[in-house]
């Protein structure tokens, strides 16, 4: 008799396999802890399981401290309509330098190591394994994993450690040659957990909104018009990136992020402006900080002057 399926409600995606960061932040979701963890290769794959109903939600890796955004995943957000960010998690970041077992530091001449997990390390490793190559890994398990894989372990060129998370000799049976290899041990990465549009969650005083929006042109002056729509407001953008709309040269979208709710008077009002002024506005969400921190506001940015400016507006209509 087959199994039964999990149903979608019981399913979350992440970037696997297991013992990946994107692992670790899934794990700081309370309505995820004993229902189904489903991995994927990519975060196309995790936001399809979303869009088709396999899902209920998908972490995905948006923000890391030392690189910027991550541009799989600010494209997909911009191309795949119906979706919507319903929190954030940080993961701190680092990572140990594995082998076969046997190997020593002195025998390692290839290294196995996702892109952005080399760009992190890439220093430890000039200065301790001046000579080595690079092989680029779809994930950070994925090349300790390949270590001990039957076809590659005798393969000319393959490699001889990988660049992985700590805790990956939990998984394989691989020997640790070195610890804390990450070049910045502040390294923070933001993850968000996606889901279908859903309402948006009530107000709590700590919490971000993200957007993407397009210039309507390239005159001059543009992005400084769109900043406005913020900045005369009192909204403070803690992230703002282009990324090539990809239907010709020059043609930019920006990924935002803004402290506050949707729902708070200066975020509708900036939000409200910049729909006048941009030909496409993707809201992306409301939802609580992953550092609870509160966000400070001065009087005239408040709420009630909002409300109090249109009372006095309404009166002078009346």
């Amino acid at each position: 008799m087959s199994a039964e399926p999990t149903p979608p409600n019981d399913t979350y995606s992440y970037l696997g396999p297991a013992g990946t960061f994107t692992e670790a932040a899934l794990a700081q979701v309370p309505e995820a802890a004993g229902k189904h963890w489903r991995s994927v290769n990519n975060v196309g794959e995790a936001l399809d399981d979303v869009v088709a109903g396999r899902s209920t939600a998908a972490m995905i890796a948006i923000e890391n401290s030392i690189e910027g955004g991550v541009s799989a995943t600010q494209d997909a957000l911009a191309t795949i309509p119906d979706l919507r960010i319903v929190g954030e998690y940080l993961v701190r970041v680092n990572f140990v330098l594995v082998a076969r077992p046997g190997t020593t530091l002195a025998d390692v001449k290839v290294v196995n190591a996702h892109p952005v997990a080399y760009a992190q390390t890439h220093l430890w490793l000039d200065r301790n394994l001046p000579s080595h190559g690079h092989i680029p890994a779809t994930s950070n398990v994925a090349a300790a994993a390949s270590l001990l894989d039957p076809s590659t372990i005798s393969g000319a060129g393959m490699a001889d450690a990988a660049v992985a998370p700590p805790g990956i000799v939990g998984h394989y049976d691989l020997d640790v040659l070195a610890t804390d290899i990450g070049d910045n041990s502040n390294a923070v990465t933001r993850f968000v957990l996606v889901s279908r549009t859903v309402a948006v969650p009530e107000r709590t005083g700590s919490d971000k909104t993200s957007i993407i929006a397009e210039l309507p042109d390239d005159t001059a002056g543009r992005l400084l018009e769109m900043l406005e729509q913020f900045a005369t407001r009192g909204v403070n953008l803690s992230l703002i990136e282009s990324r090539p709309i990809g239907d010709e040269l020059g043609r930019y979208r920006f990924v935002i992020d803004l402290d506050g709710h949707i729902r708070d008077e200066r975020v509708a009002e900036a939000l409200l402006g910049l729909k006048r002024f941009s030909p496409n506005v993707i809201f992306l969400g409301s939802y609580p900080r992953a550092d609870k921190l509160s966000i400070e506001v001065t009087n005239r940015y408040a709420d009630d002057s909002f409300l109090e400016a249109r009372q006095w507006l309404d009166g002078l209509i009346g």
